[in-house]
């Protein structure tokens, strides 16, 4: 059985590529904001972490090597998403490293009942944010992919097969 791209109608394409490049803006824009601004850290953001995965995201407070270790993650890795998720490279990877990031996230800061973090959410959740949202969008990529239609992956992928096909 040979493995074939999906077949999609061109509105389904248009609009799953849109949204992929969409949540590609949005990981991009997260990830420069975050290295142009000087002395950024995610320090308060994990010290406020609320819920059962609390005491592993203020332990990661505890020693500055971890804390670099973080920052530079999310800086560099939103960045990265980002820019594979807009020129459609690598995506499969990205999707991934879209998806561990915003469930930590959501661990870190889950919209609960009667839970008040110092840092003030974008609006007011209950189970259900943007972080979660954005989650489900992702994994709707990954079972819905475009780059191989639409994104440098193209490329990629057609010299891999034709590379394949020059080797049988």
């Amino acid at each position: 059985m040979s493995k074939r791209s999906p077949i999609y109608s061109r509105s389904q394409l248009t609009w799953l590529v849109i949204l992929r490049v969409l949540i590609g803006w949005y990981f991009l824009y997260e990830g420069l904001a975050k290295i142009m601004a000087p002395n950024w850290s995610s320090y308060a953001y994990l010290r406020d972490s609320k819920g059962i995965f609390a005491p592993f995201f203020t332990m990661l407070t505890d020693h500055a090597f971890i804390m670099d270790v973080v920052n530079y993650i999310n800086m560099y890795g939103l960045t990265a998403i980002g820019l594979c998720l807009i020129l459609g490279c690598f995506v499969k990877y990205a999707n991934i490293g879209a998806v561990v990031l915003l469930g930590l996230y959501y661990l870190s800061h889950p919209p609960l009942i009667d839970v008040h973090y110092l840092i003030r959410p974008e609006g007011s959740y209950l189970w259900v944010d943007k972080n979660l949202i954005m989650l489900g969008a992702v994994v709707l990529l990954m079972l819905f992919p475009t780059s191989k239609e639409v994104g440098l992956d193209r490329l990629i992928y057609r010299k891999k097969l034709s590379k394949n096909n020059k080797q049988k």
